[in-house]
């Protein structure tokens, strides 16, 4: 068991931030698609990005990395009659975004694969998925931790929910190009992380691939190539809103601030809404150019509505808990099909620091009086999201706070205890 203890009390001083995990699997995937070798500057692995390459390296991509840029061998397009029968073995992880978006581009390449899961992946709702996928040409079947999938994907039209998952529409958009004939994507209900989708546009975009926005959804074309440009030969990733918003939240607590940099003003990452939810709550945000400073205000209690920034909430309940005032998160109810179930994670951590919170089907209530507790050891449920949040929480503690299995950061953020140490104490 790794335990982390993190001392009590605010913190200053600036913070670079890794590259956008959400940006970076998205131009993996696109370049490992296409039709000449490319390069990305990516600034830090995380867990879930290593395992989108181990899973387009099963697929026939190579990866070289040095000095900062990632070398990208393209999978090749091998005939029919020279396929191997041998499956292709792709792990991974705990990574919802490489199942989803892999599944279907596997079913677009026609490769029959094992994806093999680990934690609380093989639990996360995919019936709906799987069953659309099957309706279209593929073999789905799970035993246990491995999912496993053969034939090949079919172009017709594709009817999902918006509310589960924004990732199925991810996937389905990566792959649905590459067949032989037009596809529609039929969403049924409000796509929620829309976001998320825009990201996965722009990437399309970038790499020749077109569609038509529907009122419904999308048409794309069959018989598209994925296509590096000239002068696209390189593509830096952007620094992560989601990794910044934790040290942007501990600026919250600071007279003297935290200055977050790497990061772009411009940026279509859908958790930038950071900034709009801490001016909210009445903490003071400065941005100039690619840095960002977060200093204290006069914190007090607000609503927020989760839908599209789920990620987000662990550490916005610690703001919550730091402010004045009773705070309501609503329509979150994804949250309990993530890592852990994050609204019962969150709500454990907040009790066991001291807070007033309770639990709601699809949300949070937070009694906030300005400060916590802490004292206690805290478990994550091994979740990244609720690790990263406990070590923010000890910004308006009075005791240390302990947090079990801190290695679990590593998912999305390796260099997080580095970075929170390298904070002076206020």
């Amino acid at each position: 068991m790794d335990i982390m203890t993190v001392s009590p009390g605010t913190r200053t001083g600036r913070v670079g931030i890794p590259s956008s995990k959400s940006l970076a699997h998205r131009a993996l995937i696109c370049r490992a698609l296409a039709d000449r070798p490319s390069r990305i500057e990516l600034d830090g692995f995380s867990a879930d990005i290593q395992a989108t390459m181990e899973c387009l390296k099963g697929l026939g991509a190579a990866f070289s990395f040095s000095e900062g840029v990632l070398e990208i061998t393209p999978i090749k397009k091998i005939p029919e009659e020279k396929k191997s029968p041998q499956e292709a073995h792709l792990p991974c992880s705990e990574s919802g975004s490489t199942l989803r978006f892999l599944l279907p581009v596997a079913g677009a390449l026609g490769q029959e694969a094992v994806f093999s899961m680990e934690g609380r992946l093989s639990e996360r709702p995919m019936e709906r998925f799987e069953q659309v996928l099957k309706d279209h040409g593929m073999k789905i079947r799970r035993n246990g931790r491995e999912l496993y999938c053969s034939g090949q994907l079919e172009s017709g039209e594709y009817v999902l929910p918006g509310n589960i998952s924004s990732q199925y529409i991810t996937g389905l958009l990566f792959a649905l190009p590459m067949l032989e004939g037009s596809s529609r994507i039929r969403i049924e209900t409000k796509l929620e992380s829309a976001d998320y989708v825009r990201l996965t546009e722009d990437a399309l975009c970038e790499a020749g691939i077109v569609w038509e926005t529907t009122q419904a959804g999308y048409r794309i074309p069959g018989r598209q190539r994925y296509h590096i440009g000239e002068g696209n030969e390189t593509v830096r990733i952007e620094g992560d809103y989601s990794s910044a918003a934790f040290f942007l939240c501990a600026g919250a607590f600071s007279q003297q601030g935290i200055t977050v940099h790497d990061l772009s003003p411009d940026s279509r990452q859908g958790d930038k809404r950071i900034l709009q939810e801490l001016e909210r709550f009445g903490a003071h945000v400065e941005v100039r150019g690619s840095e960002i400073t977060v200093r204290k205000g006069q914190l007090r209690e607000t609503t927020i509505d989760g839908s599209m920034i789920p990620d987000l909430i662990p550490v916005l309940s610690i703001v919550a808990a730091g402010a004045h005032g009773v705070t309501r998160i609503r329509n979150a109810a994804r949250l309990r099909m993530k890592e852990s179930d994050r609204i019962m994670s969150t709500c454990r951590m907040l009790q066991s620091l001291g807070a007033d919170a309770r639990e709601l089907p699809d949300g949070l209530v937070i009694y906030g009086n300005g400060g916590l507790k802490g004292g206690a050891l805290v478990d994550p449920f091994r979740d990244h999201r609720i690790a990263m949040s406990a070590a923010i929480a000890a910004c308006i503690c009075s005791e240390p706070v302990m947090i079990k299995d801190a290695d679990c950061v590593g998912k999305s953020y390796p260099d997080f205890w580095e970075d929170l140490k390298s904070l002076g104490m206020e």
